[in-house]
């Protein structure tokens, strides 16, 4: 799919062998609605035996640690955040075969966008977690060659050597096929607007890939006191992640690079009901312009032109409303947190809500090619 075309009514796409092949109008209409048909989940997460390897010898944070006395195993982020982590999590993770394939079918998932689960590799030594994501990345080219017609590739990436991290994305779009990246809201003490993080950014609007900022534990202490229950999937998480999606808009990473495209899970991790309210510094007529970031647009104009949301585990009727009116549907995409979240939950609730079938289509796989994204309709 080294070819680019573009589709009647579609944005530049990178298509499959077959659609590039001639085709009549009703063969091109045959085609496109075999795509129509499609779903596509872009968020799942699965695990290495290295990587598991890896953190259970970390003696550092973030690691692995079982309870001797109940044989519970957590994940911490920190030394007072740890995420339960069962058996029977972490072998879902580790399934990339049959057992997983077998889900995806119960649910009506024809493609998973598989990308590495948390806390990633982002907080790790430099040197270490840029060996890692170079292994990570390999094992997941080798999961999605099995099964090319199931499997998509978002890359793993250690940003604290930013110029390495940059080259491995290159590396993983033009020699591995992936067709993003998947990173998380802090590095510790540090955020993905922050300057030294530039040249990753950089990279990933030239090769056209999206970045899926997806949530880690907050760096702020306060929200650590009540541990995962507070820092975690209930609150902390879509907290930490909307900040870290203002920032981006605030250091005018967006203007500098018009062309990148982030993702941002759960309905947009909130900033779809703050539409209104994060544009307060430009439009009241009494606030000084000197005091706010210097940018060329407004903040909400970034999230309707920059920024894709998915559907995964947040399941209120009201917010996907008010995410539809915030972003526009032709923003919203398919994704349902496997194996952390049931897949048939979030189709069971997609499918119950009062849209249109046609809107329904476009979150379950034709607001995917907007980001470059099309199935093999003849899979």
């Amino acid at each position: 799919m080294s070819q680019a075309e573009r589709v009647p009514g579609w944005p530049s796409l990178r298509l499959s062998h077959t659609l590039l092949e001639p085709k009549s109008g009703e063969e091109l209409d045959a085609l496109q609605e075999k795509i129509r048909m499609k779903k596509i989940d872009f968020e799942t997460h699965f695990i290495t035996k290295g990587f598991v390897r890896v953190m259970e010898e970390s003696q550092g944070y973030p690691r692995y640690i079982v309870d001797k006395q109940t044989g519970n195993r957590r994940l911490y982020y920190t030394d007072d955040v740890g995420e339960p982590l069962g058996d029977a999590l972490l072998n879902k993770l580790l399934d990339t075969g049959e057992k997983r394939l077998k889900d995806m079918d119960a649910a009506g998932i024809d493609v998973q966008v598989l990308s590495l689960t948390t806390p990633g590799v982002e907080r790790l030594d430099p040197a270490k977690g840029t060996a890692l994501a170079r292994q990570i990345n390999d094992e997941l080219s080798e999961i999605v060659q099995r099964h090319p017609d199931r499997f998509i590739g978002f890359a793993a990436l250690a940003p604290k050597d930013p110029e390495a991290a940059a080259d491995e994305l290159e590396r993983a779009v033009q020699d591995l096929g992936f067709k993003g990246w998947k990173t998380h809201s802090n590095y510790g003490g540090t955020y993905l607007d922050d300057k030294e993080y530039w040249p990753i950014l950089e990279k990933a609007e030239s090769l056209g890939a999206p970045i899926y900022l997806h949530p880690t534990v907050p760096a702020m202490p306060p929200m650590r006191k009540y541990g995962f229950a507070l820092a975690g999937a209930p609150f902390g998480f879509g907290i930490e992640t909307s900040m870290c999606m203002m920032r981006l808009i605030y250091s005018g990473v967006f203007d500098k690079y018009p062309g990148l495209k982030i993702i941002l899970g759960h309905l947009g991790e909130g900033l779809p009901f703050l539409a209104q309210r994060i544009v307060f510094a430009w439009e009241r007529p009494w606030f000084d312009p000197d005091a706010r970031p210097d940018l060329k647009k407004k903040p909400s104009d970034y999230l309707k032109e920059n920024t894709f949301v998915t559907t995964s585990a947040n399941y209120f009727p009201g917010a996907f409303m008010c995410t539809v009116e915030a972003v526009g549907i032709d923003r919203i995409l398919l994704a349902t947190d496997y194996p952390y979240e049931d897949s048939n939950e979030c189709m069971q609730f997609l499918e119950g809500l009062p849209i249109t079938q046609q809107d329904r289509e476009k979150i379950y796989s034709l607001n995917a090619a907007q980001i470059g994204i099309v199935p093999d309709p003849d899979a």
